[in-house]
């Protein structure tokens, strides 16, 4: 079997699909893509297709070294993510070859049932208490949700104040038998994450995540020594030599994103990795419904799995959603929160295939807002 076309397709509201296809007639499905830079994540897959086109796309190890380790200039997120959608779909390839689910190749299911938690925004604090009780009405366990909006660079009792305020209205409408994470989006810094951490601490976040950018991840050790919450980070990680600082600062949950990190084989490395420290993986998944199929052949083949994240309804769909791109969306359908493993071959869905191309480049390239502080300097978004 050989690769004979590789094609990319922008599809909205932010995605980026890949689809390998072989002279056998076997097709595979990715997605690679950095929010914001589709059209540079596009180019790099195209440059990468020149050395596909014509190879084994059983060889997936071969042609994941020889992607990431064949030029001079290594790594990055753009050519991660570019590796990432590559890597999903010839797993994808390998797994209809052989008529089993990937997780089936990865080792086997050590889990039937993963669990997922839903988006509730919190940059506005009016929405959380409604946004919080439809999830619990829809059978969740779990949310995540900002910490705050823009953060001053040193918080002032007021903005301390209200991160505990958003977070005790979470906790009042999920109760102590469900879960509620943080995610301090990089908007914080690290002495600002050392301040408001310890006044989160008995609300009992399931996780604080990314209390400092990851430029400074020198600072992470002190953030987690200073944090009676367990701290997450990693989706802008993109190898494991990157998660090894993270890890050895001594982070709770490792968060890899299945289209950013080099995709099934490199996150499945990061977990084992992740496991040598007692951590927990949490991939991340802000993003389409390939990306959330990878994660979840890793989620059921993976022993120190936490939870997963997923974006059925998240603030940033605008324009499509996640099950518009799936012939059968059951596969994705939540039990009390919780997926059913897939026994689809491959990644176990579906792509439509028609509904793709139809979408194909209909949508401007998505570009994150830009946030300033009032002294001119740049927040996290």
């Amino acid at each position: 079997m050989k690769i004979t076309r590789v094609e990319t397709f922008a599809v909205p509201p932010r995605w980026l699909f890949c689809r390998i296809e072989t002279d056998e007639g076997v097709v595979g499905w990715g997605e690679p893509v950095v929010e914001g830079r589709a059209a540079t994540v596009r180019t790099a897959v195209h440059e990468l297709a020149e050395y596909l086109v014509g190879q084994d796309p059983m060889r997936i190890e071969d042609h994941w070294q020889v992607m990431t380790k064949g030029t001079f200039y290594r790594g990055g997120p753009i050519l991660s993510s570019a590796v990432a959608g590559i890597d999903q779909a010839l797993w994808d390839i390998a797994g209809k070859t052989l008529g089993v689910p990937v997780h089936v190749l990865l080792g086997g299911p050590v889990r039937e049932q993963v669990r997922a938690y839903s988006w509730v925004g919190g940059d506005e604090p009016a929405e959380i208490a409604e946004a919080v009780q439809a999830q619990v009405e829809a059978g969740f366990t779990a949310v995540k949700m900002n910490a705050s909006g823009r953060m001053n660079k040193m918080a002032t009792a007021a903005d301390v104040a209200s991160v505990v305020e958003r977070a005790a209205t979470a906790r009042e409408v999920l109760g102590p038998d469900r879960d509620f994470a943080v995610d301090f989006h990089g908007r914080f810094s690290a002495a600002n994450a050392r301040r408001v951490l310890p006044e989160l601490a008995p609300l009992n976040p399931l996780f604080a995540e990314e209390p400092v950018l990851p430029e400074y991840a020198h600072r992470l050790e002190e953030v987690v020594a200073a944090s009676p919450v367990p701290i997450a980070t990693g989706e802008r990680l993109y190898h494991r030599t990157q998660a090894l600082p993270a890890l050895q600062a001594g982070i709770a949950v490792l968060q890899p994103d299945l289209s950013h990190a080099g995709g099934i084989s490199e996150v499945r490395r990061m977990a084992s990795l992740a496991e040598t420290f007692d951590v927990l993986l949490a991939p991340h998944c802000p993003l389409g419904p390939i990306s959330l199929a990878s994660s979840l052949q890793v989620a059921f083949s993976t022993s120190n799995f936490l939870i997963q994240e997923q974006s059925i309804g998240i603030h940033y769909n605008n324009g499509a959603e996640v099950l518009d791109y799936l012939v059968d969306p059951a596969v994705f359908r939540f039990d009390q929160g919780h997926i059913r493993r897939p026994l689809g071959s491959g990644l176990g869905i579906e792509v439509d295939e028609q509904a793709v191309r139809r979408a194909n480049n209909s949508a401007p390239d998505w570009r994150g807002p830009l946030w300033r502080h009032t002294d001119g300097s740049f927040a996290e978004w």
